[in-house]
């Protein structure tokens, strides 16, 4: 039965994905986001700190009867940083600043489309526990998940998928009658009941002496097979894209994960080797509940009787949702 999911976990969600800041030294920075509750010991590990939480909620009834309302929200936001003595650390400002700038870009861009969680390998390496898993293998059949057979990437493998930028990850396998495998695995943040579309999308190519092509099908835990077969012919790159609408849970399995395999559509010959090219894979879910948020404001609250001073900006975001209720009207 399928949920509506909390608005401020939809949001955080949002935000996790899609934050990306770099500081003055050209590294990433290490920015947490929870629900509202700021804490500043967390601020020792990491540069920022965000919490989001719902301010107030207001029910408005679409038509006379009350089956069709909307839930208009009203959540706030805030940014939270310290001037820190580690090397190569930006200054409390400058953090906030480029939070600040980070978060009013995120919720703009994506004012219309909240509910879409978008998830690749960008900044993801090995071995460092992250949840998404890209794997490797060559074999005459198409290898279950749990298979001991799949090698994982390393970190500069990791490195070729992620973005699309023409620098692909290659699988060459050169026996009789086999493929070039890849796997990729990604866990999903949301509640399985929560989500309502899953899409998939390879970039990439494969070569084979009977001919190009790459095919990929995404893994039915519940059938224990590969399914919703896509093909592609090409010997450059195209992109690959299967759409689950509906029994989405599925192909959610029980730790949350989302398993996509990709092969050569051929097979080698044992002379000519069947090579799979990947230059970029994501996976996008969209999950029942908030539809749209957009900035209403936002404000600079620095506190400067304690130290060391703890800078703070704080946003007020706007949303909602929809519902069609049942029962007796």
């Amino acid at each position: 039965m399928s949920e509506l999911e909390d608005p401020v976990t939809t949001l955080l969600r949002l935000i996790t994905t899609r934050i990306r800041v770099i500081k003055d030294n050209g590294s990433l920075a290490s920015v947490l986001a929870t629900k509202e509750a700021y804490d500043r010991e967390l601020l020792k590990e990491y540069d920022a700190q965000i919490t989001m939480g719902l301010d107030s909620s207001q029910d408005q009834k679409l038509e006379l009867a009350g089956r069709l309302r909307r839930r208009y929200l009203v959540f706030r936001c805030n940014i939270y940083t310290v001037d820190k003595t580690t090397p190569g650390a930006d200054t409390g400002k400058v953090m906030r600043d480029k939070v600040t700038a980070q978060i009013n870009a995120i919720i703009r861009e994506n004012r219309n489309l909240p509910h879409q969680t978008v998830y690749n390998f960008y900044g993801l390496g090995y071995p460092s526990g992250d949840p998404h898993k890209a794997f490797s293998a060559g074999a005459a059949t198409e290898l279950v998940p749990s298979n001991a057979s799949w090698t994982e990437l390393t970190n500069l493998q990791y490195q070729n998928i992620w973005s699309s930028d023409d620098v692909r990850f290659s699988k060459s396998h050169n026996v009789n009658n086999e493929y070039a495998l890849m796997l990729f695995r990604f866990k999903i943040g949301a509640r399985e009941q929560c989500v309502k579309k899953i899409v998939l999308s390879f970039e990439g190519y494969g070569t084979a002496p009977e001919g190009n092509g790459a095919t990929i099908k995404i893994w039915n835990h519940v059938a224990s097979a590969w399914q919703q077969a896509q093909s592609g012919t090409g010997g450059g790159d195209e992109t690959l894209t299967i759409t689950i609408y509906s029994n989405w849970t599925d192909y959610i399995d029980s730790d949350g994960y989302v398993w996509l395999l990709a092969k050569t559509t051929n097979p080698s010959d044992g002379s000519t080797p069947a090579v799979l090219y990947c230059d970029f894979v994501q996976c996008t879910i969209q999950v029942y509940g908030i539809t749209f948020c957009d900035v209403i404001s936002y404000r600079n609250i620095d506190v400067t009787d304690v130290k060391p001073y703890l800078f703070r900006a704080e946003f007020l975001l706007k949303g909602w949702l929809f519902e069609s209720l049942s029962g007796a009207f």
